[in-house]
């Protein structure tokens, strides 16, 4: 019998109609292995046009689409925590609104958890696009064995988020998503190896991830040297890396988020992401 599982997906009102109606279609219409149900947030009040896309797909999908509402913008980590307590099932699949997953994601997720039942958490490969999936320009790799993955995420987040799917229980049970700003879901795994828990990518494209062009060069600023000082205490507090490494490491991040626009795009595309021509 296959595994039952939620998707969990969170919107606020900045987001296209137009790509969250694709990011839904991908992954019921056309996903070979449906989901039990789709949990959607709505982080504080929305557009009318978003909430007219949400109204098709509640009367599309009836009950398998749970749909609950905060009152103002909490941000993308509170979301998501409140997502979970909604969730049903042993997994949750999570899903950005305005990405495109696979067709065969969720059967190579679910397929490949019920040969490893001691795994947590499983991410996957995505490839970025610009506009439409004719124009994929880079691939974000990560590392398959959970000892690669626990060193890798000493330097950098050691999953897709988009391309995840966790164990409900024990994401529940370490607090699930902390306010961390832009650095959530790097937060969660943090201290998810931490614990001691199992891990895995596979080594397949699970996820075509919607991106803006120069997108990279704005993750800069003082905002981002704080979220790294955030990371920097949380990695020391619970000992998961030498605390002079960890302070090297807050320092060269840091150092990078004051660059210009362009510098820290370049930077992105040379050492961060692997290019892709799609003119082939």
């Amino acid at each position: 019998m296959t595994a039952s599982f939620s998707v969990l997906l969170s919107i606020y009102y900045k987001e296209d109609p137009t790509h969250f109606d694709e990011a839904l279609t991908s992954i019921w219409d056309h996903q070979i292995l449906k989901p039990n149900e789709i949990v959607l947030v709505k982080d504080g009040p929305l557009t009318p046009e978003l909430d007219d896309v949400i109204k098709h797909w509640k009367q599309k999908l009836g009950d398998i689409f749970i749909v609950s509402a905060l009152e103002k913008n909490e941000g993308t980590g509170r979301a998501k925590n409140h997502g979970l307590q909604l969730c049903n099932y042993e997994y949750i699949a999570i899903m950005d609104t305005d990405d495109i997953s696979v067709s065969n994601r969720f059967q190579m997720q679910i397929e490949y958890l019920e040969k490893h039942p001691n795994i947590v958490v499983l991410g996957g490969q995505l490839q970025e696009f610009v506009g439409s999936l004719d124009n994929i320009i880079s691939e974000k790799n990560v590392p398959l064995s959970h000892n690669d993955i626990t060193s890798f995420s000493k330097n950098r987040s050691p999953f897709n988020h988009p391309t995840s799917i966790y164990k409900r229980k024990e994401i529940t049970e370490i607090g699930g998503y902390k306010h961390h700003l832009f650095m959530e879901d790097y937060n969660l795994w943090i201290r998810v190896l931490s614990k001691g828990y199992q891990t895995a990518n596979l080594p397949d494209i699970l996820l075509y991830q919607r991106i803006s062009n120069g997108m990279h060069g704005r993750r800069r600023g003082w905002q981002y040297i704080k979220s790294e000082w955030q990371m920097f205490k949380l990695k020391c507090s619970l000992k998961y890396q030498n605390r002079f490494n960890a302070f090297l490491l807050f320092l060269l991040k840091s150092s990078i988020r004051i660059l210009p626009t362009s510098l820290l795009q370049k930077i992105y595309n040379t050492f961060l992401r692997k290019k892709i021509d799609s003119s082939n």
